[in-house]
């Protein structure tokens, strides 16, 4: 499929608009920001880029209509919301019911197989979540002018631009939690209260993912 691409003007008004977006705290960034703090550098990389391979599932999606069911059928609505949730809060209890990590606990974390795991979580936590598949649906078409040749194509430039900037900035909080992770990682208190500050942090989010209604707002 050859590229057709936005006009100029529609993507100066897109790329602030979705780093503005970005820069807003929600469940992704909560995610990212609670990995570095408790597990170090890799995982919260780790997690940056599984989260925004979630986002380019609901960008290919929304180019060839998965989000439009999602948000025409309540069901479908229903099925991948209440799957994300209880993924989360999955994920959540079996972070508070693992044994408490000692010092070396960060470190086993960047093995490559945990990365790994960590990678497919943040995929999951953001392919489960409907409401991003809404934004994108309420979000893309409005950047697009179909004068200009293929809408579908268009839809996958802004997505990819969705893409590449949504990574950058995670990468830097990602890069900002590790910081504070090594800060409070002084703290035996800390240390030894982080699994359930991160698990905690999934079931909040699980909650919230269960209650979550259609609505134009990208859950970052």
């Amino acid at each position: 499929m050859e590229l057709t691409f936005p006009s100029g003007a529609a993507l100066g008004v897109f790329v602030p608009m979705v780093m503005a977006l970005v820069a807003v705290p929600g469940p992704n960034m909560l995610l990212i920001l609670s990995r570095g703090i408790g597990q170090g550098r890799r995982a919260a990389f780790a997690s940056a880029v599984g989260v925004e391979l979630g986002t380019m599932v609901h960008v290919l999606g929304t180019v060839i209509g998965v989000s439009a069911l999602i948000a025409t059928s309540a069901l479908a609505f229903n099925v991948v919301k209440y799957a994300g949730a209880a993924y989360l809060v999955y994920l959540g209890v079996r972070t508070l019911l693992a044994k408490a990590e000692g010092p070396a606990g960060p470190a086993a974390a960047t093995e490559p197989l945990r990365v790994l795991t960590l990678l497919r979580q943040g995929v999951l936590v953001n392919v489960l979540n409907p409401k991003v598949a809404l934004f994108f649906l309420a979000l893309l078409p409005q950047y697009v002018n179909p004068s200009r040749g293929s809408v579908a194509s268009q839809t996958l430039v802004l997505g990819l631009v969705f893409f590449v900037i949504a990574l950058a900035m995670d990468l830097v909080y990602a890069a900002a939690s590790v910081g504070v992770g090594a800060f409070l990682a002084r703290s035996a208190r800390f240390v030894s209260a982080q699994k359930y500050v991160t698990g905690c942090t999934y079931l909040v989010l699980g909650a919230s993912a269960a209650f979550a209604q259609p609505a134009g707002h990208r859950a970052n």
